[in-house]
């Protein structure tokens, strides 16, 4: 093989159209362009513009906020420590905490910590350091002879 017979695939690149060589071309004139206006220019920008109109985003009422301090939880439910555990996949003795649940294959991702809620049922006695728990899934734990550890409020609350 030499350099000269080096060649692209067949069909793997297109000519670029040439616009705007004359009526004749087909593609002359506007261009492929339509006519005059705003879209004929380059630089178009007009999304969410109604010609003048109130856009729809500003006809409608504003509602509520985002608080941008909101934490984001992973819910995980007691149920599904339980299957995990049955299945060989989570070790009873260790504590459950976001990393475990993370190796255990559980959660995919941390986010800003996990938050243990009471669906299903829990028969196996574990340790939870969690970021949050519902109350009935607080009293499952206890009373399956587990424990609770929560991160302890602000003195300022």
């Amino acid at each position: 093989m030499k350099l000269n017979d080096l060649r692209d695939n067949e069909g793997s690149t297109h000519a670029k159209k040439r616009l705007g060589r004359g009526i004749g071309s087909g593609s002359g004139k506007t261009g492929g362009r339509g006519v005059k206006g705003q879209k004929a220019r380059s630089g178009v920008a007009i999304n969410g513009f109604e010609g003048g109109q109130m856009p729809l985003y500003r006809r409608l009422p504003k509602r509520g906020f985002n608080n941008i301090f909101a934490k984001d939880f992973v819910s995980v439910s007691l149920g599904r420590i339980e299957k995990a555990i049955e299945a060989k996949k989570f070790d009873a003795k260790e504590t459950v905490n976001a990393e475990t649940l993370l190796k255990a294959g559980i959660i995919r991702r941390a986010k800003d910590g996990v938050r243990i809620l009471s669906d299903g049922d829990l028969k196996t006695k574990l340790a939870f350091d969690v970021a949050g728990a519902s109350k009935a899934a607080i009293e499952k734990i206890e009373k399956a002879g587990g424990s609770v550890k929560l991160p302890q409020k602000a003195a300022a609350e």
